[in-house]
C-alpha cells in the first residue's frame, strides 16, 4: 500500500530535505506541501493524505491548533509532529491535539521513516531525544507527586517502554519476560491509572515529569 504524505513546514529547505528523504521509499507518495496552517487544512481536504508531517512552529495558526482542527475534521489522518524542541510541554501539547508521533528536527533524517511506520500501524512513536526525556521523568515522578497511585517497579518499566512506542513483543524481549506477562502489566497499569490507550499513557508519563525541566 502506498502511503499518501502531506508535508507542513514553513521552511522550504527543510521541506525539500524531507521530500528527498521520503521519496526514496517506493511506498510513500508526497501529495502536497505547505508552510501555512490554513493551507494545510485545505490540502488535507483536497489531497486526502494518510499522514501529515506537521511542524509545530508555523506562523499564524501554529502546528498544535492545525493538528487539532485536522483531527476533529478527519480523525483517521495520522499526524507526526516535527519540532526543534524536545521539551515536555511541546510534546504534551501535540499529543493532546492528536499527534501520534513526535520527532525532533535534529533526528528527522534518521527517525521520520520509523515514525511513519509506527503511526500507519496505529502505534505511538517518540524519537530517542524525546524518549530519553520521558524516561528521566517517569523514574523520578513518584518522588514529587502527591498522587496515592503507586506502580510496581515492573509496571514502571512497562509504562516507560510503552510510552516510548514499543510493542508488547518488543517490551517482552527487552525485559526478558513473556509477552503475555507484559499484557497483564499493561492492563493493570491502565486499570490503576484509569487510562485507556497508549496515547493516554504517553500523556500521563510526560505530564508527571513536567516539573523536572
Amino acid at each position: 500500500m502506498t502511503l499518501r504524505v502531506l508535508l507542513v513546514d514553513d521552511h522550504r529547505m527543510f521541506r525539500e530535505a524531507l521530500r528527498a528523504l521520503l521519496e526514496r521509499s517506493p511506498d510513500i507518495r508526497i501529495v502536497g506541501e505547505t508552510g501555512d496552517g490554513n493551507e494545510a487544512l485545505r490540502l488535507v481536504v483536497d489531497t486526502s493524505p494518510d499522514i501529515v508531517c506537521m511542524d509545530i512552529g508555523l506562523p499564524g495558526m501554529n502546528g498544535v491548533e492545525t493538528t487539532r482542527r485536522i483531527k476533529l475534521a478527519n480523525p483517521s489522518v495520522k499526524i507526526i509532529a516535527l519540532s526543534i524542541y524536545a521539551e515536555r510541554r511541546y510534546v504534551l501539547d501535540m499529543i493532546e491535539a492528536g499527534a501520534g508521533a513526535y520527532v525532533t528536527k535534529d533526528e528527522a533524517s534518521d527517525e521520520l521513516l520509523r515514525a511513519i511506520d509506527a503511526v500507519q500501524r496505529n502505534r505511538s512513536y517518540l524519537c530517542p531525544d524525546v524518549a530519553t526525556l520521558i524516561t528521566r521523568g517517569i523514574s523520578s515522578s513518584d518522588k514529587s507527586s502527591p498522587s496515592p497511585i503507586r506502580l510496581g517497579n515492573r509496571e514502571q518499566q512497562v509504562l516507560r517502554l510503552v510510552a516510548q512506542g514499543n510493542t508488547s513483543i518488543q517490551i517482552a524481549a527487552k525485559m526478558s519476560i513473556a509477552a503475555s506477562t507484559v499484557e497483564v502489566h499493561r492492563r493493570n497499569i491502565m486499570r490503576k491509572l484509569d487510562l485507556h490507550s497508549v496515547a493516554e499513557l504517553t500523556r500521563y508519563v510526560i505530564s508527571r515529569g513536567m516539573d523536572l525541566d
